[in-house]
């Protein structure tokens, strides 16, 4: 009779794969919860694109906001378009943070557990929500300002090349490495800061937020240059992003520094040439 395969410490093997098996399909179906949401956001920003660029059908749209003269439904209609785009362009990159987390509270029962990554990736979302409370704001305020227009994009050369050069010199900063550093270590980042409960996953997610927006405010800011609703910029920012945590190269965030400085710089001295 054949006897069934044993693990190293005399359990069957099929008992030892269990643990790994649903920790797996765990990820799994993490992953692809969150990529439905990413899905969904970037289908939202796309037909948000389209109605700015075909404004004979977009402007009737119900979700597009006013070209000028905001009131609190515009207001309220910009930020939810910040608060997906942040959504689009920020959870691709946090996806291993919140797989981790996943994998470290894999001990709690299961509904407990999906309960917490849900919470993790909510305490997320909720510091990226006030960013884009504050973006709508300065957003408001540029365009009364008449430095960015209607169709949210840069009309001034000088505001675009501070804010290029602005966002240059934070990618050369300690702040900028050490927030930096934060998002690319997960498994640092849950050991040393870890929070047991759905409490403590909403204090992680705020924490991992904070860390992220810390890394990423002023590249966002570069949406008012480049085009708000320009979603090839978008999509390019939201890879960069990915790309720098991802992939720890010390160089990236000099090269990257190094060259919005000098975009922004040309920006002014072609302004200054022009005005001359």
């Amino acid at each position: 009779m054949r006897r069934s395969p044993v693990a190293a410490e005399g359990r069957p093997l099929s008992a030892a794969l269990q643990p790994r098996n649903a920790l797996a399909r765990q990820r799994a179906i993490v992953a692809a919860g969150l990529g439905a949401v990413i899905v969904l956001a970037w289908a939202y920003l796309l037909w948000m694109a389209w109605g700015m660029q075909h404004m004979d059908v977009g402007a009737s749209m119900l979700l597009m906001p006013r070209m000028t003269n905001w009131g609190p439904v515009d207001l309220l209609l910009v930020f939810l378009m910040w608060a997906v785009m942040m959504a689009a362009m920020m959870l691709p990159s946090a996806l291993p943070m919140v797989l981790a987390y996943g994998a470290v509270a894999r001990d709690a029962p299961a509904r407990e557990r999906a309960l917490g990554v849900a919470v993790f990736v909510a305490g997320y979302l909720a510091i990226w929500s006030l960013f884009s409370a504050l973006m709508t704001l300065l957003q408001w305020g540029l365009l009364e300002a008449r430095l960015v227009s209607p169709m949210m994009e840069s009309r001034s050369p000088w505001f675009g090349g501070a804010v290029l050069i602005a966002a240059g010199l934070f990618q050369l900063t300690p702040l900028k490495n050490a927030c930096l550093a934060n998002c690319r270590s997960p498994l640092s980042f849950l050991m040393t800061g870890w929070r047991p409960g759905i409490g403590g996953a909403w204090s992680m997610g705020l924490r991992h937020g904070l860390y992220c927006t810390g890394c990423c405010w002023l590249l966002m800011a570069l949406l008012f240059v480049l085009g708000v609703m320009n979603v090839a910029w978008i999509a390019a920012l939201a890879a960069f992003v990915l790309l720098e945590k991802l992939v720890v190269l010390r160089w990236t965030p000099l090269a990257s520094g190094l060259l919005l400085i000098g975009w922004g710089a040309t920006l002014l001295a072609r302004a200054a040439l022009g005005a001359g």
